[in-house]
């Protein structure tokens, strides 16, 4: 009877350590930082900033294989300070009429990259421009804090063509979509995938 009491005691306890281990193993990561604040000097003086981040989970329409990607690149998608909703992530036909293609914001160590993935497998990451988050910040309410002022969107076909409308020797209408770059307020540009290449657009200044 001893025995058996010691050898259930020592069954107990390898339990407990096991799913003490197990309990151990399956925590969830400690969770990025999806809003970051601090200041930077604008005219010589220190000057508060705000970017809102949303984690890649946000955006359940991504295909697997590039929502992967960006997991392990360490993305975080920033949101312009006038964002109602998620975005920064796209999908379009950039590539040619029909194609399932995405572009994406992606926040990592500071830097911000537009990426773009045309359909295919394994996914291919394509940079367009990159810049320092701290570079992409400006004032937007009588606060005086920064925002983030990068956004993209989808430009179809017909959007393009109106925007072309004011040119002298206005372009044939385009056969698929382009990417608009903004920056809110400012300007935007258009990037144009055609014959292996990435363009920008003519368009009316």
């Amino acid at each position: 009877m001893v025995r058996a009491g010691k050898k259930s005691a020592w069954m107990l306890g390898g339990i407990f350590c096991a799913c003490a281990l197990l309990s151990a193993q399956q925590k969830p990561p400690i969770p990025m930082q999806l809003t970051e604040s601090g200041q930077i000097v604008v005219g010589g003086k220190p000057v508060d900033y705000v970017i809102r981040h949303l984690p890649v989970s946000s955006f359940p329409a991504l295909p697997v294989g590039i929502a992967e990607l960006l997991n392990r690149r360490g993305c975080l998608i920033p949101q312009t300070y006038e964002a109602r909703g998620p975005e920064n992530v796209i999908h379009a036909s950039l590539e040619r009429p029909g194609s399932s293609d995405w572009a994406v914001l992606c926040s990592a160590q500071g830097m911000v990259s537009l990426l773009v993935f045309f359909s295919g497998e394994p996914p291919q990451a394509q940079v367009l421009a990159s810049a320092p988050e701290t570079e992409r910040l400006q004032t937007h309410d009588s606060s005086g804090v920064l925002g983030f002022n990068w956004g993209i969107d989808p430009a179809s076909p017909q959007h393009i063509h109106e925007v072309q409308s004011g040119m002298e020797h206005r372009p044939p209408w385009p056969d698929h979509d382009a990417l608009a770059d903004s920056v809110i307020e400012h300007r935007v540009v258009f990037h144009f995938y055609s014959k292996s290449a990435w363009t920008r657009l003519d368009v009316p200044d």
